[in-house]
């Protein structure tokens, strides 16, 4: 996609990028929540994953992109269709501004063929635009209360319902969610913050090499964005075939009895909520080791992903003031060894 920073000629920021191909290789680790400094490259990251993305199979005409393949979760035009005929396109990286009135989210009543043809027709929202695709927030911690209402509705059920001005319409709304922030500015509800499979800190850089290249290659970007992003095309492709091959790869990885054993001492040690931090752990280090060429998880790679898996599922101790991210670490030395 023209105008993209490339993926691969983002400096550092290693935990958000993994955290990002996790979720591109297996979809049900649940989205990814990037939290740190301004100016940081958080958007820049995440906008430039559509262009590594590789392109997916959607039924021509579909408002929704249904996959031809596909019995269930399909909207109801497709489940009348035998025998669709498809197109390869980009998976949707669609942005929702944090000003977007619920209409533009959910969908609503297509007023233009309203007064011109004088029929009730439904105008899908970002939320259908979404379908098999990311949901991209900035500043996810600033959303409005009735909008995070909506969003976990959504969430929770795959679907999205709109009934208003007489329409009823129900379609598939399959998405990862990602969001960014800067935790200074307020904090997130509970219930979406669960919603996020993995949540990564970022941090300004504090050596001067790395500052210096990321201002070279920004500078480099805006004076020639075709010849930069030429530049590292072979990069970006290699990226991306690496991720096809893991996604492939991900069912034949296999999760020893021993290493759900490790997740569940993990989490009682940590004293997380529900069975939910497991399952991310668990699938989070599968799609890691399908990523490493692994065809077996292994402690390396459930320490790898425990921080992100994990953080931010740990309640608040008041007999202890280390942060998260010290808790996790410590817990994984009592439980994996030094």
């Amino acid at each position: 996609m023209s105008g993209l920073f490339p993926f691969t000629a983002i400096v550092g920021q290693e935990d958000m990028k993994l955290a990002l191909q996790i979720a591109v290789v297996d979809p049900t680790v649940g989205g990814v929540l990037v939290f740190g400094d301004r100016g940081t490259g958080k958007s820049t990251t995440i906008r430039a994953l559509a262009g590594l993305l590789p392109r997916m199979k959607a039924v021509i005409g579909c408002p929704y992109g249904c996959d031809p393949a596909s019995t269930a979760g399909i909207c109801e035009r497709c489940s009348g269709s035998e025998h669709p005929k498809s197109q390869l396109v980009p998976v949707p990286v669609v942005d929702l501004p944090l000003g977007a009135t619920e209409d533009r989210v959910v969908g609503a009543l297509d007023l233009e063929r309203a007064l011109a043809q004088g029929v009730k027709a439904f105008e899908p929202g970002l939320l259908a635009r979404a379908h098999r695709g990311f949901l991209y927030i900035d500043e996810v911690n600033l959303l409005e209360d009735h909008l995070v209402d909506v969003l976990l509705d959504v969430a929770a059920s795959g679907e999205n319902v709109v009934e208003r001005e007489g329409l009823s319409v129900r379609h598939p709304a399959r998405f990862v969610l990602i969001g960014s922030g800067n935790p200074e500015e307020g904090e997130l509800r509970p219930q979406l913050l669960d919603r996020f499979g993995l949540s990564v800190e970022v941090r300004t850089p504090e050596d001067i090499a790395t500052r210096v290249e990321v201002v070279k290659r920004r500078d480099a970007f805006e004076r020639d964005s075709e010849a930069f992003r030429a530049g590292w095309a072979k990069d970006d492709d290699k990226l991306r075939r690496r991720v096809v091959a893991a996604r492939n790869r991900l069912k034949n990885v296999q999760v020893p009895d021993a290493m759900l054993e490790r997740a569940a001492q993990l989490c009682v040690k940590l004293g997380t909520d529900g069975l939910r931090g497991e399952l991310t752990l668990t699938r989070a280090a599968r799609a890691f080791a399908s990523l490493e060429g692994d065809t077996v998880v292994t402690d390396k790679h459930l320490r790898r992903v425990a921080p992100s898996a994990l953080r931010h599922r740990l309640r608040r101790n008041p007999l202890d003031d280390a942060g998260s991210g010290t808790r996790v670490e410590r817990a994984m030395q009592e439980v994996f060894g030094a």
